[in-house]
């Protein structure tokens, strides 16, 4: 077996488990690159942190996933994910004007409600689902609610935003939807909802007027708004999906802890802190580069793409001792989970909200649980991580 370090974003062995391969990035050679794909990786979290800051350098617009810049795939208008300054700042700025605090707080009641109504058939039966029961089912019913999506279809965009993120095999896709659902899904509603206003996003969205940074103050483009509205869907449902599926493995991993939360919900926020910093939903994100720069010793020139490895960053000793240790006591300071910057995740507030929620919600009902790992099953993606099925044994 060679000693040579290889990573690599698409190979599903590494993605069972890719901590020790990213602990070794970190210690030998933390700028990493890769001959097979043409990449560059960054693991540690100091360079992390200032890569995801410099925006000019290390840029979004040519896509933040690493098959998108290496398929020169066309960014549609409206995807904020996939964007730079100015059309990135005005088309945050819509979102920031929707997902306000006061506006997160609100839906607290809501969300307990989608949670009972999904976790209670369960109780006293011995066993539920962590994603089929939870984790798939909670941020599609809020995400669909805010959106102003009839439930009846929520169900099938959050099936085809799923299937549209999955590998097919251990390589690099080369045809395949990127990021969104888009057109069709989405236009008869926003028809809908032009006849038909509410008190939803989709409404908000189609009357704001913004600066689209060129001076002109105008309304979203169909286009635009189609995309940023699958956009908002995609993140929405996917991301809180691998969060509520890590919540239930790792603390099923450590009862003690688990117990301590059970026995003390003033605990759990922090304790949801620590899980995005142990299991970040979103573990890799690309950067393309824009000018030479330089990382230990070594230049990188203009035209390649940088890996930033968010997962790996957090679980760097030099930022977090004993970083591959869960702890729910552990003062964090901040992780880099939603990213650092300008694209901090406008959604972090509400993804924090569902994490704490989902949580109290099955710790009020089984203090208890272990993993039926003979039925468990990994999702694999390019993007997002964690799992598809995770059952578990109740008492």
């Amino acid at each position: 077996m060679s000693d040579e370090i290889y990573y690599d974003p698409y190979d599903f062995a590494i993605d069972q488990n890719p901590y020790p391969t990213w602990k070794r990035m970190r210690d030998e050679a933390p700028l990493y690159y890769n001959e097979k794909y043409d990449f560059y990786a960054l693991s540690r979290f100091d360079d992390v942190e200032r890569a995801s800051v410099d925006w000019q350098t290390y840029i979004s617009g040519k896509g933040s996933v690493l098959e998108m810049i290496k398929n020169e795939v066309e960014i549609p208008q409206g995807s904020v994910l996939f964007e730079d300054p100015p059309i990135h700042d005005a088309h945050r700025s819509l979102m920031a004007r929707t997902f306000t605090p006061r506006r997160v707080l609100e839906l607290e009641p809501k969300l307990r409600e989608f949670c009972a109504r999904t976790l209670d058939p369960h109780v006293g039966s011995g066993s539920f689902d962590f994603i089929a029961d939870l984790g798939a089912d909670m941020p599609m019913r809020t995400i669909g609610m805010l959106l102003g999506i009839p439930e009846d279809d929520q169900e099938a965009i959050r099936d085809k935003i799923d299937a549209n993120m999955h590998l097919a095999d251990g390589t690099m896709p080369t045809d395949r939807e990127y990021g969104t659902t888009r057109g069709d899904d989405f236009a008869h509603y926003i028809e809908w909802r032009e006849k038909n206003p509410s008190d939803d996003i989709m409404t908000k969205l189609l009357n704001v007027e913004f600066d689209d940074g060129t001076g002109t103050v105008r309304k979203l483009h169909r286009d635009e708004l189609l995309n940023y509205v699958g956009l908002i869907a995609a993140a929405g449902n996917e991301t809180t999906t691998r969060l509520i599926g890590w919540t239930g493995k790792v603390l099923a991993e450590h009862p003690d802890q688990r117990r301590e939360l059970a026995n003390d919900f003033s605990l759990i926020p922090n304790a949801i802190e620590e899980l995005l910093r142990f299991e970040p939903p979103s573990p890799v994100q690309a950067r393309y580069i824009t000018k030479d720069v330089e990382h230990y010793g070594r230049t990188v020139e203009a035209g390649n793409v940088m890996l930033l490895l968010t997962a790996s960053a957090n679980r760097d000793d030099r930022q977090f001792g004993d970083g591959d240790r869960f702890d729910i006591h552990r003062n964090i300071g901040h992780h880099l989970t939603f990213g650092y910057g300008l694209h901090f995740c406008l959604g972090a507030a509400l993804a924090r909200l569902e994490g704490r929620i989902a949580l109290e919600e099955v710790l009020k009902r089984w203090p208890e649980w272990e993993v039926d790992w003979d039925n468990a099953k990994q999702a694999h993606t390019s993007t997002v991580r964690g799992w598809d099925s995770l059952p578990v044994f109740t008492s």
